[in-house]
């Protein structure tokens, strides 16, 4: 029996910590401090008492009890687990530096731990940690592209783990905000009638994210802007699918009517009216240009 206890003086030493914790962590409280009795192994009680404060969001007081177990423990069962938790008090504590922390953490387990069964887990926190850092889709999306590259990492060598389902939807929100950009610069240019770039950004959306969330609306002034292009056949395979991947949508009726115009060519002559109204009001534009340059507005008589 005596061989499978820890060492007399580690137990002593233990024993000593944890007291020295108690009393440092609830001056104040006459009920909370109970003293840890000598058979209580010194770092499975940090752990219980780290994840305890995890629980209750107690960002720093967890840290220290796990930090305790990983700097002090270096053979402890608890201390892989230690040096997730730490990770996870940078992760909730939602900070930039916290979240630069948390994830360093995390790839450290997977450097020492990598045959570890929660391997899974850093890796899939290791790509919160860029996910919580992404910005908006017309800002730097540095953070944005790492937390992609983290969850097809953590999709491809966890494909069975618990967190799959939740890693998919995570990833999709992020390709979903680097097409972003590339959607509204788009539509920009579709109001604009600028429509070769509207269809450059389209298009590269589509390409690099075919299951991107707001593809109804891409389909639809995708579809348009060939249209408007004169390239109406390109449209159709375009509304085809709106229709069958979307049972509801602000653009189904808008893509039906669409369709309906090119199939019975009432498209392409609309088109072929606005291309002749804007030759028309560029003629007039340049001739009013021509007409101010040649007659110059007239000077006003001297005071």
């Amino acid at each position: 029996m005596l061989l499978n206890r820890l060492p007399r003086a580690r137990i002593v030493v233990g024993a000593a910590l944890i007291t020295i914790v108690a009393l440092s962590g609830g001056c104040g409280s006459k009920n909370k401090n109970t003293a840890v009795t000598a058979g209580v192994d010194a770092d499975k009680y940090l752990f219980d008492q780290g994840q305890a404060a995890l629980k209750k969001k107690s960002w720093m007081k967890g840290r220290e009890y796990f930090r305790t177990i990983v700097d002090n423990y270096p053979q402890s069962r608890y201390r892989p687990e230690a040096k997730l938790g730490l990770g996870d008090t940078y992760l909730g504590e939602n900070s930039i530096e916290s979240l630069i922390l948390g994830a360093n953490e995390y790839r450290e387990f997977l450097t020492f731990f990598p045959t570890h069964e929660k391997a899974y887990y850093a890796q899939y926190q290791l790509a919160r940690t860029h996910y919580e850092q992404m910005l908006a889709p017309q800002r730097d999306q540095t953070e944005t592209i790492a937390a992609v590259l983290e969850f097809e990492a953590f999709l491809e060598r966890y494909p069975d783990s618990p967190l799959v389902a939740e890693g998919r939807k995570a990833l999709q929100e992020c390709r979903d905000r680097l097409s972003e950009a590339d959607y509204q610069v788009g539509y920009f240019y579709y109001r604009a009638r600028w429509y070769p770039g509207a269809l450059s950004r389209f298009r590269a959306v589509l390409k690099e994210n075919p299951t991107y969330t707001s593809r109804d609306a891409l389909y639809y002034y995708l579809a348009d802007t060939y249209v408007m292009m004169g390239a109406a056949p390109e449209a159709l395979p375009l509304l085809e699918r709106l229709t069958k991947e979307f049972e509801k949508s602000d653009y189904l009726l808008r893509g039906q009517r669409l369709m309906a115009r090119i199939k019975d060519g009432t498209a392409a002559e609309e088109v072929a009216r606005e291309a002749q109204k804007r030759v028309e009001q560029a003629k007039k534009a340049e001739a009013e240009a021509k007409k101010k340059k040649e007659d110059p507005p007239k000077k006003g008589p001297r005071a």
